[in-house]
């Protein structure tokens, strides 16, 4: 009994994430584009990326339209990107948990979410991350991802 309580607790907390990254591709000093609003982890990578230094900018509304599926009443938004971004930040989450009992001392938020960032001049992804955890997890581990990938300014100058 014992073991299959085991096997079932490995099964569960393995694969919670999913990261490919690309070291020393993410100039700190161009600018980032990252959509507006959502939950937790969206605005959260926005404000990590503004503490880090980095320039994040939302773009221009565009048109935003209403319409109702199945009784539903949905918003669509579009933003027009700046001309000068270097960099497009895409993060789809779920609805957050407020989880005190799996993230007592991490945050108390469980998120489950998609990020992206990509090259707008090379046209290249330079992190995908498809993952589950606790809020500071979470932060924590996007820091470290943006420690890697980011150029130094040795490298910068060459």
């Amino acid at each position: 009994m014992r073991t299959y309580f085991l096997i079932f607790a490995v099964f569960l907390l393995a694969g919670c994430n999913s990261v490919y990254l690309k070291p020393n591709s993410i100039d700190s000093t161009q600018t980032f584009y990252a959509d507006r609003g959502g939950y937790g982890m969206r605005k959260s990578i926005k404000q990590k990326m503004d503490d880090r230094g980095y320039k994040v900018v939302v773009g221009k509304a565009n048109a935003s339209k209403d319409f109702t599926d199945n009784n539903t009443s949905i918003e669509m938004d579009s933003s027009i990107i700046p001309q000068d971004v270097r960099y497009v930040v895409k993060v789809n989450e779920r609805k957050e948990w407020f989880n005190p009992l799996w993230c007592p001392l991490n945050g108390f938020w469980w998120w489950n979410f998609n990020v992206s960032i990509a090259d707008q001049k090379t046209g290249e992804e330079l992190l995908t991350w498809r993952g589950r955890a606790c809020q500071n997890t979470a932060l924590r581990m996007i820091d470290d991802m943006f420690d890697k990938m980011e150029i130094n300014s040795n490298e910068r100058n060459n």
